[in-house]
């Protein structure tokens, strides 16, 4: 029965450092390099969206109340609709930073679940 109880703990532990910590958008604004090229994941509204065609990328803007991000998508899969409810699970990233100040903060989509 002990032996049981400390595997169940030990698969437990390990399921849960493989998951995608969620976080709110304002930490990761508020500490870039904390989250930097660390998986996370965060839930809210698509507040604006931009693609192409035949472009291989979209670009939409998540706001969970405590602050926006944007999120960069190459999936072949429908951009959200603006006001849709979303939880996004992605690797964070910059395109620069300078003087402590993060230029292009962004999460690179690696999944997307519509939420109602």
């Amino acid at each position: 029965m002990r032996i049981s109880g400390l595997a169940l703990a030990l698969v437990s532990a390990l399921w849960l450092t493989g998951c995608a910590s969620s976080v709110r958008i304002a930490e990761i604004k508020t500490d870039p390099g904390r989250f930097d090229h660390k998986t996370v994941a965060v839930k809210g509204t698509v507040t604006s969206t931009f693609g192409v065609a035949l472009v291989p990328f979209q670009y939409y803007n998540v706001d969970d109340g405590t602050g926006e991000i944007a999120v960069l998508s190459r999936s072949a899969r429908s951009m959200p609709a603006k006001g849709a409810r979303v939880e996004v699970k992605g690797r964070v990233g910059e395109v620069a930073s300078f003087g402590g100040r993060s230029l292009g903060l962004h999460i690179e989509e690696q999944s997307r679940k519509a939420k109602y």
